[in-house]
């Protein structure tokens, strides 16, 4: 499955649409300020804006300010750019969002495949005869192998992004039947069985279902209960889509990021920050704190995506240029 579809026409100037753009644009704008304050309260020890009037309230400040700056920028973008048509506006975060998912995927792909490995050396006491007891040590702690193994995998996995175009889907999907079926044959045939085995494919699993949400939503693949939206034409369509994306869509996205980073010792903050293991231990991968990030990353993600919907539920509520058939019926 590719991110490609055609967009040649889709108009680059329209009709002005400032307010649904201000809103949309400033929800990214308020995003990318949560998560860099989300990563100065976990990392640098910011206090959070709930500390504006106690201890720490210069901080708080700084961390307010960004929201405001994210704010601004948006708000400047929208307004020196009113004659930009709104579903170019959707076209362009979606892209994004696809650069987004593709680096992901690709990241996934390549820490499991490293991980794994590295966790099968180390139940099989391959690492020490190799690279001494010194790095033995260091692979057999999970707050080393991130940092120094898994970062700079994550890195070339945005790299490759860059120059690829394919989202990865199909092939994620055949490496999860691949690492299903070698668990059979070693198992049944071998009698062999480590907990590696069942972690890669959780890991790769999760990646799978969380990330690929996004772009179910592009292709209008998500369930909808259709009582009343399968008789509507293109506008009243684009109406519904709109306001469930707001009431709906980004409402759910905001509780599960809010909650998701609501703190160190939030569900997504304290699993990321101790490089968090699961019950195998050395036996098994050291990504169970990634699959934590998953959700976050879900959220993020779906968030963008909503962003993108909006726009184009806009459009269609005008009845602009540009209209995009999905990829599949959206009737389930």
């Amino acid at each position: 499955m590719t991110e490609v579809f055609d967009h040649t026409e889709i108009p680059r100037h329209g009709r002005p649409a400032v307010l649904q753009r201000l809103f949309g644009w400033i929800t990214l704008g308020v995003l990318a300020a949560f998560l860099i304050n989300n990563v100065l309260v976990v990392y640098f020890g910011f206090p959070g804006t709930a500390a504006l009037g106690g201890e720490g309230a210069g901080l708080a400040w700084v961390q307010a300010a960004l929201y405001l700056i994210g704010v601004a920028i948006a708000a400047v973008f929208v307004l020196s750019t009113q004659d930009r048509a709104i579903r170019w506006d959707a076209h362009r975060v979606h892209m994004f969002n696809v650069y987004l998912i593709r680096a992901l995927f690709w990241s996934v792909f390549l820490v499991g495949i490293a991980d794994a490995t590295i966790a099968f050396m180390r139940t099989e006491d391959m690492i020490e005869p190799i690279l001494g007891t010194d790095i033995s040590r260091q692979f057999a702690r999970a707050n080393w192998v991130g940092p120094w193994v898994h970062g700079p995998l994550i890195v070339v996995g945005f790299i490759l992004a860059l120059f690829t175009r394919t989202l990865g889907f199909v092939w994620l999907s055949l490496l999860i039947v691949a690492a299903e079926l070698l668990i059979v044959i070693s198992r049944f045939v071998f009698s062999y069985e480590q907990a590696l085995m069942g972690d890669l494919v959780r890991y790769w699993y999760a990646a799978l279902f969380l990330f690929a949400s996004a772009y179910t939503l592009f292709d209008e693949g998500h369930v909808r209960v259709d009582i009343l939206y399968a008789g509507f034409g293109r506008t009243k369509k684009g109406f519904a889509n709109a306001f469930g994306t707001i009431l709906l869509g980004m409402s759910t996205v905001w509780v599960i990021l809010a909650i998701g980073f609501g703190g160190k010792q939030s569900i997504i903050n304290a699993p990321l920050t101790s490089f968090e293991v699961s019950q195998a231990g050395p036996f098994g991968m050291f990504v169970k704190y990634q699959m934590a990030a998953f959700i976050g990353l879900f959220g993020i993600t779906m968030l963008i995506q909503f962003v993108s919907y909006f726009f184009d539920a806009v459009a269609d509520a005008r009845d602009e240029p540009g209209h995009r058939e999905p990829a599949q019926d959206a009737g389930h």
